[in-house]
């Protein structure tokens, strides 16, 4: 039997965002699965279909917090996110050791691939960690726009750099003429 899954939508000023959750029991805690950002060719509903065949729009109260947290944080209020609401076991050991660290870096601090993969004792994974992030399940919560490149440019980012950039500012990191984040804007 496949596990049930569920899915909430909200507006942002990004665009539309989705959380697909689930549930063992009725009495058990919802755990988020995935947390989809705008962006794609298809609407946020047909994106969950396909990735959660089955998936059913749901409202649940503790969802329902987790979602009020996210649309307090697009707004520039400065929010705490726990791990205790996503199902990150659902990822792999590597990218579980990833996205904890990354989780860490606080509001208004970047760090670079390659200075996670130094953190985690694996100086040569700067790619593998740019990796884990790319596949990120929890954006926003999991605050994956806070890793750049070494060169201090945005590199990559799901919900597109115009995204990563604007949630960046929304935070207080500065940019360069260059459009490099400013060195003080590092965490160490």
């Amino acid at each position: 039997m496949t596990e049930p899954f569920f899915y909430q939508r909200l507006m942002s000023i990004f665009g539309e965002i989705g959380l697909v959750w689930t549930q063992e029991k009725e009495t058990a805690s919802p755990l988020v699965r995935r947390i989809f950002l705008p962006g794609g060719q298809a609407d946020m509903k047909a994106r969950i279909g396909e990735a959660f065949p089955g998936a059913v729009g749901r409202a649940h109260a503790a969802v329902g917090g987790i979602i009020d947290r996210i649309e307090r944080y697009l707004e520039g209020d400065a929010v705490e996110f726990s791990l205790d609401c996503l199902d990150i076991g659902a990822c792999g050991a590597f990218q579980q050791s990833v996205l904890r660290l990354e989780f860490q870096i606080p509001r208004g601090k970047v760090s670079t691939y390659g200075a996670l993969a130094d953190r985690l004792g694996h100086p040569r994974a700067a790619r593998a960690v740019g990796t884990a992030l790319a596949r990120n399940p929890f954006p926003i919560v999991i605050p994956c726009h806070r890793a750049i490149r070494a060169d201090r440019t945005l590199g990559g980012f799901v919900g597109g750099l115009k995204m990563k950039r604007a949630l960046l500012e929304m935070e207080g990191v500065g940019f360069d003429r260059r459009n490099r984040v400013q060195e003080s804007h590092f965490w160490s």
